[in-house]
């Protein structure tokens, strides 16, 4: 990394004998290897000022506040590119259903699925939303996660809707995680339009849409498109209007089936498509030459009978970013771990450990648009990291299903967690 350090400006804090993994890309290059080891950080305002190997290492800062990472790991923070913490109320008993056999889209059509958690999230309180929200984004915090995209759609009508977005920005006031919200009103139709579907879409784009953007409640508009929820032509209408309003696209794509939704996606010049377990072979052809980010989604698509994954390997290999994050949901993915999600990335997608770690902070950034914010170790970025309790990359994934975090700093600040 060029160096941008004023000698005469010292670094407020200096993070030594690190392995530093600065997550700038994927695969090793000359000069910048996945791992650096016996690294030294050094961070001033707030934001990184370099990383540099041991060799490189010139001066000492004896009246600098310094952390030797005893050859520990150093990351970025965690980005979760997908997730919708806005909700109440459970439903394990589907978990159970579905071992037992039941399909999704059956449980959904009587009375389980989505809009049963709408109903619970209706009739929760504000406090009690608040404090779910609060509670999931400090899980998420213990993981390493120190941005999150977040969002709506448990609330499928004007009032619950805004009131959900409006939930999510008080609850992130006063805790350490980054938030980006995304308005996902297109989630599915709601009980009451069942049967008149163009009426909801009006809904959604006459008044949800301009009253979220006028109040500045989302900066993405989601649509999920699939069988038994949003057509291809219906989602290009809330695109249109989105666009209208300045909300940026992003969507559920080709998960339970094929409808082309990430063609729709190139078209539209989505930020992210989703999911993807069953894209077809144009449909990556066109993520990548509208350089639209694939977020793979391992946590939903390992729910009982669900056996088919993302693609990853094609979708890299047609140079498609890869992200990959938690879908923290009720129903098919109740999780905040975004560790597990980088370890089933590299056992069930055949993705290597540097390309997880890759997945859930560069590339995931770039899935929420803070690229140039957070997501890499680079000069002049935020300087959200980890010490992590492992030697390694590979080891960060290898010993799955646990937190490794073990301190971790957003904006410079060490933080609680």
């Amino acid at each position: 990394m060029q160096s941008n350090l004023d000698p005469f400006r010292p670094p407020d804090l200096v993070i030594t004998n690190a392995v530093v993994a600065p997550c700038v890309t994927p695969r090793a290059t000359p000069g910048l290897s996945a791992e650096i080891r016996r690294a030294t950080m050094l961070v001033r305002d707030g934001r990184v000022v370099e990383v540099l190997p041991a060799s490189d290492v010139r001066r000492s800062w004896a009246d600098v506040a310094q952390i030797d990472a005893a050859g520990y790991l150093v990351t970025p923070g965690l980005v979760d590119s997908h997730t919708h913490p806005v909700f109440a109320g459970n439903r394990a008993d589907e978990f159970e259903r579905r071992i037992a056999g039941e399909k999704y889209l059956d449980i959904a059509q009587n009375g389980g699925g989505i809009l049963r958690t709408v109903i619970a999230t209706r009739a929760a309180s504000d406090d009690e939303l608040e404090r779910l929200v609060r509670g999931r984004l400090a899980r998420a915090l213990s993981f390493g996660i120190t941005t999150v995209e977040a969002k709506s759609g448990y609330g499928l009508d004007t009032e619950n809707e805004l009131r959900a977005l409006r939930v999510l920005k008080r609850a992130t006031s006063g805790q350490p995680v980054d938030v980006v919200p995304t308005f996902l009103g297109a989630h599915v139709f709601p009980r009451e339009y069942r049967h008149d579907r163009a009426a909801y879409i009006e809904k959604i784009v006459k008044e949800m849409i301009p009253e979220i953007a006028f109040d500045g409640l989302a900066a993405f508009c989601d649509v999920f498109v699939d069988d038994g929820a949003f057509s291809v032509d219906e989602a290009r209408t809330v695109f249109a209007a989105a666009a209208r309003s300045g909300l940026k696209p992003k969507m559920h794509a080709d998960q339970l089936s094929c409808t082309h939704a990430a063609e729709l996606a190139a078209e539209v010049g989505a930020t992210s498509a989703d999911h993807l377990e069953r894209i077809s072979p144009e449909g990556i052809d066109a993520l990548a030459k509208a350089r639209v980010v694939a977020v793979l989604l391992p946590g939903a698509a390992l729910g009982p009978g669900d056996h088919l994954v993302a693609p990853a390997r094609k979708l890299l290999a047609a140079g498609v970013k890869v992200a990959v994050a938690t879908d923290l949901n009720p129903g098919t993915s109740m999780t905040e771990n975004l560790l597990l999600m980088g370890s089933l990335a590299c056992m069930r997608y055949g993705m290597s450990p540097s390309e997880a770690l890759y997945a859930i902070t560069h590339a995931a950034a770039n899935a929420v648009g803070l690229e140039t914010r957070v997501g890499s170790l680079e000069a002049g970025k935020e300087a959200d990291f980890v010490l992590w309790g492992v030697r390694s990359v590979a080891e960060l994934f290898y010993h799955f299903g646990v937190s490794h975090a073990v301190r971790v700093w957003k904006g410079g600040r060490e933080v609680t967690f």
